[in-house]
């Protein structure tokens, strides 16, 4: 699929726009970051300094869900991104420049204890706004549709599986054990990306970025994103740690966490819920949207799940196709990878 926002109308949209709102015609853009759908983050630098453009091409991105969430999270306290100017019909908002990387890019073993202390503020101060009516709730329909990504996508498109009935009935029951556990959670408001990728390293914060798909859902699925992240990681002691501290702080700040042992059970089934989306999802990145480089961390969801699913005999179904089919097709498939 061709990038919208490369396209020489919207090019020259994009700058007009941003030279009339910063009054100043010497401004220049450049590419900043993207994102997995089609918004794309634009760096302004102009003689009032630098800002940063959020493009969302009309019909393929809309950012009122944005500015909504946005608002909401700001009137209750966290820090995210200030916007300047904002032409919605357009596909437009001026944003405060944050800086260049995300917090995945400067914490590190030395950092971490002290950054996901500060994360574990500001998702507190998310998960303790009441969830306004109307929004989305990861329920079954969602949770189903996530099941259906992993093997659609991951399975059949990427790795060449088509799975006969056996295997097929053990991935539904832990399917359906996943998503039990899920719906039987304090439902709570969401992120559903909450991770360092999705966070910026600044003074008062860290910002919080990429809300726009809020919804109410599982009270440990934020926790574990954030210590299990996408596209970094971290040893499973320090990961179980790092979750007694949210669950422990999570008790003070009165939300409606169960007991450590089960808390860690629920985000440990969310985690493999997650990562088998995740593979999904990147797996569809790659082959419907030409963005191919999503699938590079396929290992490290894999290694997730190796970590954990010896904990739970009940999900041994998961373990059985991991061994007898997952691992040995990815295995004939590397050659191919890496020559790409």
């Amino acid at each position: 699929m061709n990038d919208p926002a490369t396209l020489p109308a919207r090019v020259e949209q994009r700058l007009h726009w941003t030279r009339a709102c910063l009054a100043d015609e010497t401004v220049l853009l450049e590419r900043a970051s993207v994102d997995a759908g089609m918004r794309s983050y634009w760096r302004a630098r102009g003689r009032a300094g630098t800002h940063v453009v959020m493009d969302s091409p009309p019909g393929l991105e809309d950012v009122r869900p944005w500015l909504q969430m946005r608002s909401l999270l700001a009137g209750h306290g966290l820090r995210v991104p200030r916007v300047l100017a904002e032409a919605t019909d357009a596909g437009f908002l001026l944003l405060e420049d944050l800086g260049g990387p995300t917090l995945a890019k400067v914490i590190d073993t030395h950092t971490a204890d002290a950054w996901f202390d500060r994360a574990i503020t500001q998702l507190l101060l998310l998960q303790r706004i009441d969830v306004p009516e109307g929004f989305g709730h990861f329920g079954p329909a969602l949770l189903q549709r996530d099941a259906g990504l992993f093997d659609e996508w991951f399975l059949q498109r990427h790795l060449g599986i088509v799975l006969e009935a056996g295997d097929a009935a053990r991935l539904h029951t832990v399917q359906q054990h996943l998503m039990h556990n899920a719906l039987g959670q304090a439902q709570v408001l969401t992120h559903r990306d909450f991770m360092p990728r999705n966070l910026m390293p600044v003074a008062d914060g860290p910002a919080v970025l990429d809300f726009q798909d809020l919804v109410r859902g599982p009270i440990a699925y934020d926790p574990v994103s954030l210590f299990k992240d996408a596209f970094l990681s971290w040893p499973l002691p320090r990961v179980d740690e790092w979750l007694a501290r949210y669950h422990a702080r999570a008790r003070q700040a009165g939300l409606p966490v169960p007991a450590l042992e089960d808390f860690q059970r629920d985000a440990d089934w969310l985690g493999i819920q997650r990562h088998l989306k995740c593979l999904g999802i990147f797996s569809r990145l790659r082959y419907r949207d030409g963005k191919g480089h999503y699938l590079d961390d396929a290992p490290r969801f894999i290694g997730y799940l190796d970590e954990v699913l010896p904990r739970y005999p009940v999900l041994e179904g998961l373990r059985h196709l991991l061994d007898t089919h997952i691992r040995p097709a990815m295995a004939d498939l590397a050659p191919q990878e890496q020559a790409q």
